[in-house]
């Protein structure tokens, strides 16, 4: 190799070097414009909501038309409607994901149940909300409860959960699935001690997700679910509840007068729910990660 020859090789290299290191200077300061504002929201929340946070802003009922005490009903409402779409939407859209990923066929009909699936991930909550109303609250008869709320929520949260799980699921190579069955495993034996244990990372990203939009909404719950005001907890899945999306929105539009500090402290511990539920399924995905075998 002559010299000339070698030294445009060395520019080559150069060049490409350069050209990694300025691709990932713009992805840095993508990620870091991105990221910086939602700190910002976030840290000036806090710092707004701050006078307003102590034990008994956590523990009282409202008070003086919601403008002193505290939140209790609508944390105590909003953990309700969670946990009531957590256990309705995850079996039904891990058992759909399931199907669609290793039972169904591939054809016409299939792609067709995808292509709704993601079309309805895209339909706005208060679609769903009148949807809840005219179907659970007023045909089934179920009333302004926390049933009602909670199957809305659902309904709205399964196109999340079966479109992240399923991807999830197919994204388990296939030489997994092969090996289990050449050593005499059946196909749910298959599914269920290698592929979901394989996939769990992925599942969860989806369930989470599916569920932190179900505790930030406020129209599916205002037509199904959500009262003004209400002075005691609710005993029963027929009840209807307070919840803090709704209540935010009701003490920063509908009550004169309510003091700055409660209004940022409700979202403050809105916020705090929301990420409190993202950083657990964080540490569940990064442990299940490390234990992946691929």
């Amino acid at each position: 190799m002559s010299i000339s020859q070698m030294r445009n090789r060395f520019l080559l290299i150069e060049k490409r070097k350069l050209t990694q290191k300025l691709g990932f200077t713009g992805l840095g300061l993508a990620a870091f414009i991105t990221v910086l504002p939602i700190v910002l929201v976030v840290a000036y929340v806090f710092w707004k909501g701050w006078p307003a946070i102590s034990y008994t802003f956590f523990t009282e009922m409202p008070q003086d038309g919601m403008r002193a005490g505290g939140i209790l009903p609508a944390i105590v409402g909003t953990l309700w409607l969670t946990i009531g779409t957590a256990i309705i939407s995850v079996p039904l859209g891990l058992g759909a994901a399931i199907y669609l990923s290793e039972y169904a066929p591939e054809n016409r009909w299939t792609r067709t149940i995808r292509i709704a699936i993601i079309n309805l991930a895209g339909i706005p909550s208060v679609v769903y909300g009148l949807f809840g109303l005219g179907l659970f609250v007023l045909f089934l008869r179920f009333g302004t409860s926390i049933l009602a709320g909670s199957l809305t929520l659902a309904i709205m949260t399964l196109p999340v959960i079966i479109s992240t799980a399923e991807e999830a699921l197919r994204a388990v190579p296939s030489s997994f699935r092969v090996v289990s069955i050449s050593l005499g495993g059946t196909q749910w034996q298959t599914i269920q001690r290698i592929v979901l244990p394989q996939a769990l990372p992925g599942i969860l990203t989806g369930i989470i997700l599916g569920l932190e939009r179900a505790a930030g909404e406020t129209a599916p719950i205002l037509f199904t679910v959500a009262a003004f005001f209400l002075p005691q907890l609710p005993s029963s899945i027929f009840d209807a509840t307070m919840a803090l999306p709704y209540h935010l929105f009701v003490i920063s539009t509908q009550v004169p007068g309510m003091p700055i500090q409660i209004q940022y402290g409700t979202a403050a511990v809105l916020l705090s729910f929301v990420l409190s539920m993202n950083t657990i399924a964080t540490i569940i995905r990064s442990r299940a990660r490390a234990k992946r075998q691929w």
